[in-house]
């Protein structure tokens, strides 16, 4: 089947499910209603006329208990098949091309200072994150985002391409990590976790859990003998007042073990146990998920059942707040025991919480760029190699965020001496699309996931892109001096050990063409001398006899388009050589401006 097939296919399946679920929701509804109706006819018979023995409204009252169950079991159901129908729909919607805006953007991984991350998109609404991301946790989250904005090392890449591999298909993998817990994400932070599960301990003493536990079960049972009239004032006071100078003697304590939970834990360690339990439960070939699978166990129990143990307590404290469980918590020391419960907890597993979050978020990470494989199955996993110099060489390279149906792919290679092409072409030709199809590949390949290119072949390459450049008004920095700035930081990549891929559209458009013309050839000087390969667009034309000085490392190459009746029309193909015209007078005329 093609991924469109098999997204219809299970989407009809859990439709049906759906309706399944409603119809029989409504069945017990009125059922329960009839038995409530019965209920109330018994009772009248029982206790007006006594025509019927009054064990028999036990009946009804059993069968209603029985049907309550029931319910509650089909609107699970229910809800399981609304949470599938959502993420196929989404599913579908990324194959429509109508995905933009309708998932985590990640937003807040934007930075306008990284040097390549908002010139290709990688946030925003429309962007590549939210293309790709299918993440349950912010853990993964954060994975996925550092993934793109930083280019791993070959081994890692080669690991993480093994893994991606073998989950392409696992689609039910996918479906059930999507449909477990509740539909917000797991906010659970890994780095608080990790300081606060390594934190050296709150001492208490070794006898005082046990001691505690009991003091409670003391009070618990004096408040319940009182109330019940078998228990005097005077013993429920004596124990009551023992139990709140514990508490007070241990008051600093308790609350910096449980402020310190709070904290760190937080929400969404429900969701976060019930993916641990559905991972354990796969098995794996890949070296890289076995690895992955292995950080699950520790001193053979699943890390599941140790965070939902700590789930537990941690949902113990926060249900502390009702107003009963404040009145009557110092009485049976709740606070105490919470805090030495959660301590025992963090000490016995506290240092292996960070382990296996960051394991979670992998394999979060992984199972987003397989379903990106999945829904492309013409895109590839580059081929990447050390060779001695820096290598781009690509079949079919097309845009990643332009549905295939609209996207012109081209070939482009950077194989022996060539370092650079100069771009040239009119408005609207693809000169920048072009750039930011070369820059997101390159970022989808470092990343370990699959590329919109038939074939990509590529070396360790580190990427610098000024794109879109904007000025400042509040920093005080015009356009240029933002685009020199961005330059001065792809120029500095270069001191580093991986070669740079530079990006730079419409090269020193600010300034006056003199001064562009010597800016220009200087600062392409200086990167190719440093074994930089790269792409520069441009609509001044005399840039374009740059590749004269530089002795067959740079070639021209521009996109071309054409009048027909009265229309411009655009192909889209990358063509040897440069532009011979401009449709910018056609353009403005187009607009209504008489020129």
């Amino acid at each position: 089947m093609t991924p469109r097939e098999e997204y219809q296919k299970r989407q009809t399946r859990w439709q049906a499910e759906r309706n399944r679920a409603e119809r029989l929701f409504i069945r017990i509804g009125n059922w329960r209603l009839l038995l409530g109706i019965t209920e109330a006819v018994l009772a009248y018979l029982v206790f007006g006329p006594h025509l019927v023995p009054v064990w028999l409204l036990l009946l009804p009252a059993l069968a209603f208990i029985a049907l309550a169950a029931w319910h509650s079991r089909v609107m699970r159901r229910r809800t399981l098949a609304d949470r599938a129908l959502r993420f196929y729909g989404r599913a579908l919607t990324r194959l429509d091309d109508r995905w933009q805006g309708t998932g985590n953007t990640g937003d807040r991984f934007a930075d306008s200072s990284h040097v390549y991350s908002g010139d290709l998109d990688l946030f925003g609404k429309g962007s590549l994150f939210e293309l790709i991301s299918n993440t349950r946790t912010a853990a993964g989250e954060n994975t996925l985002a550092d993934w793109l904005l930083a280019p791993a090392s070959l081994e890692e890449v080669l690991a993480r391409q093994s893994a991606v591999r073998e989950l392409q298909n696992r689609l039910d993998l996918r479906e059930n990590l999507a449909l477990l817990g509740s539909d917000i994400q797991a906010d659970v932070h890994v780095d608080a976790l990790h300081h606060w599960g390594i934190a050296p301990s709150v001492t208490f003493l070794p006898a005082l859990r046990p001691i505690a536990a009991l003091l409670g079960s003391l009070g618990l049972v004096s408040i319940v003998g009182f109330f019940a009239q078998k228990v005097p004032f005077w013993l429920l006071a004596g124990v009551a007042g023992f139990n709140v100078a514990i508490g007070y003697w241990l008051r600093s304590r308790v609350r910096q073990v449980l402020e310190a939970a709070e904290t760190a834990a937080g929400h969404g360690l429900d969701v976060l146990s019930l993916i641990l339990e559905r991972l354990e439960r796969e098995s794996f070939q890949s070296p890289y998920l076995q690895n992955l699978r292995k950080q699950l166990v520790v001193e053979g129990e699943p890390a599941s059942v140790r965070i939902a143990q700590l789930g537990r307590w941690i949902d113990w404290l926060h249900s502390s707040d009702h107003s009963l469980l404040r009145a009557i918590g110092p009485v049976v020391l709740l606070f105490t025991q919470l805090a030495l419960g959660i301590e025992n907890w963090r000490r016995h597993s506290g240092q292996y919480v960070s382990q296996w979050l960051n394991a979670v978020a992998e394999l979060e990470a992984l199972s987003s760029f397989a379903s990106l494989a999945f829904e492309h199955p013409r895109w590839s996993l580059p081929d990447l190699n050390e060779t001695g110099s820096p290598c781009f060489e690509a079949c079919d390279l097309q845009h990643p965020l332009l549905p295939e149906s609209r996207s012109v792919p081209n070939d482009l290679a950077f194989t022996g001496d060539l370092k650079l092409l100069i771009v040239s072409g009119s408005n609207m030709s693809g000169k920048s699309t072009l750039l930011r199809a070369v820059g997101l590949n390159c970022v989808l390949a470092w990343a370990g996931a699959p590329v919109g290119a038939r074939r990509l072949r590529l070396s360790p390459l580190q990427i610098g892109a000024s794109i879109r450049v904007t000025d400042s008004l509040l920093d005080n920095r015009s356009r240029f001096f933002a685009e020199i700035s961005r330059i001065r930081q792809i120029v500095d990549l270069t001191k580093k050990n991986r070669p740079v891929l530079f990006l730079l559209d419409e090269l020193l458009s600010g300034t006056n063409s003199h001064d562009r013309r010597i800016g220009a050839a200087a600062i392409i000087h200086k990167l190719i001398q440093s074994q930089a390969i790269g792409l520069v667009t441009t609509h001044d034309l005399a840039l374009a006899h740059i590749q004269q000085d530089l002795n067959g490392s740079a070639q021209n190459v521009h996109f071309d388009d054409r009048i027909v009746s009265g229309q411009i029309e655009f192909d889209y193909r990358l063509k040897p050589g440069v532009v011979t015209h401009s449709n910018a007078l056609e353009l403005m005329r187009a607009v209504g401006l008489e020129v």
